[in-house]
């Protein structure tokens, strides 16, 4: 009966059906997926493990979606703290300032290794990872014939290499032109990020995330010349806008984040999730039900790209085969995904520590921090984020030959937000300060000595 209570307290009867039925369709799937699977019982459990904690994020997210689309049921946050003069500059600033002290620092980790010495060898350091496929996109554009290497980087969506195309009419070096567009676009995020939690959160715990943002581990992805700053600055421009009533730029910002990476999909959710609620809180005679239709310009963004495809290949869905053919990526279960991934972390102890250290073992740990940074803070953060990341981990997770998790992971703006809610007490927040900056330096290591980081 106490049990009972509890759960009449804190659901609403749709909200009870809606948790039962995601725990039956959870449950169900891993039964399929146990009774086909090949992985090991380490590898059982660690999906077992991913279910739990997924069921967890969503069960403490449901009481906030059922208030937060209940017509006066959920209150929004207001500022009632001040915050110092000119703030955002000073963010963009410093965080244009950190970019430059991270090149740095990382120029000095790579004499150190003994990797080179010259300008020209350190500039062209920088085109490891899926770095040389963006400059070579925006150098010759994608290529309809050729080696199979140059054919399959139409997967790699075009709204970033037009970024350093244009940055390269003023530059004149598209290496350059590349950390530059990754800096500053990083720069431009963090300043944004701020803006948007300062409609919900104190100065204190804005300035906090952006913090975190800046020493998480795989920061260095934001200075290099990939998409995830400039991806990151255009999911955060767009639910901004949106959460200020400019839906239609925001989704804008949104089109162009989903021309820059397909996981700029996702944003239909937190900015759906946004309109759903001004809509409901709105009385009867003044609900603009118009403002839906912005939304069909996020997927009209991915249409761009499928278009690029179509183009230069005659099939608009082309990248899928390549995926497939050339990287064995298709979408899966994200439960699947901790189980290869622990696998394989196994598989290499202890003969191949490079592979273990840099690739498996970073994977593991976001795929399972971010589900557990979640649990504790889903419930603290707007519905709407919490949606997003639930949107986000289930397709992002879900490859089935994922090799890149922290990049993902770093790239969401309610992963690096939970981690900063849950350091809410000075001692947390010391805790997982010293944390993440000394996995933040080990992982710089393994990046610049190659140890298989994607």
């Amino acid at each position: 009966m106490h049990i009972y209570r509890r759960l009449r307290d804190k659901y609403t009867l749709p909200g009870l059906i809606i948790c039962a039925l995601g725990l039956l369709t959870l449950a169900a799937l891993y039964v399929i997926w146990w009774s086909g699977t090949s992985s090991s019982v380490w590898g059982r459990l660690s999906a077992l493990a991913s279910v739990a904690l997924f069921a967890a994020v969503c069960l403490r997210f449901v009481p906030g979606w059922m208030r937060f689309w209940t017509p006066g049921a959920y209150a929004d946050c207001e500022r009632t703290d001040g915050e110092p003069a000119r703030i955002r500059l000073r963010i963009f600033a410093g965080a244009l300032l950190w970019c430059l002290l991270l090149f740095g620092l990382i120029y000095l980790i790579y004499r150190a290794c003994g990797r080179g010495s010259t300008w020209e060898s350190y500039k062209n350091f920088w085109l490891c990872l899926d770095s040389g496929h963006y400059v070579d996109i925006a150098r010759d554009w994608y290529l309809s014939e050729g080696i199979r290497d140059r054919l399959v980087q139409l997967v790699f969506l075009p709204g970033y290499p037009i970024a350093i195309r244009l940055m390269n009419f003023l530059i004149g070096d598209y290496v350059v032109s590349g950390l530059l567009v990754s800096w500053l676009s990083f720069a431009g995020a963090c300043s944004v990020i701020y803006s948007l939690l300062r409609l919900d959160y104190s100065h204190e715990v804005s300035l906090r995330t952006v913090r975190y943002l800046c020493i998480i581990p795989g920061v260095f992805f934001f200075i290099s010349p990939m998409s995830e700053s400039l991806f990151l600055l255009l999911s955060a421009g767009c639910v901004y806008l949106a959460r200020r009533g400019k839906t239609g730029l925001g989704c804008l910002l949104g089109a162009y984040a989903a021309f820059t990476r397909s996981l700029g999909l996702m944003l239909f959710v937190p900015v759906c999730m946004e309109l759903v609620h001004v809509t409901v809180d709105a009385p009867r005679g003044r609900r603009r039900y118009g403002r839906f239709l912005w939304l069909l310009l996020i997927p009209a963004g991915f249409a761009a790209y499928c278009l690029v495809n179509y183009q230069v290949s005659g099939n608009p869905f082309q990248y899928l085969i390549y995926q497939r053919e050339h990287w064995g990526q298709e979408m899966g279960l994200f439960f699947n995904t901790a189980a290869y991934q622990l696998d394989n972390l196994i598989g290499c102890w202890p003969d191949n520590l490079p592979n273990l250290l840099g690739l498996w073992l970073p994977n593991v740990l976001f795929d399972f921090a971010a589900l557990a940074v979640m649990v504790y803070a889903s419930k603290k953060m707007r519905p709407g984020y919490a949606a997003w990341f639930i949107a986000y981990y289930v397709i992002a997770i879900g490859a089935t030959w994922l090799l890149s998790a922290p990049r993902y992971m770093i790239s969401l703006l309610p992963f690096f937000l939970g981690v900063s809610l849950t350091a809410s007490t000075p001692k947390r927040n010391a805790v997982l300060t010293v944390i993440c900056a000394a996995l933040s330096v080990c992982y710089t290591v393994m990046f610049v000595l190659r140890w298989q980081v994607w």
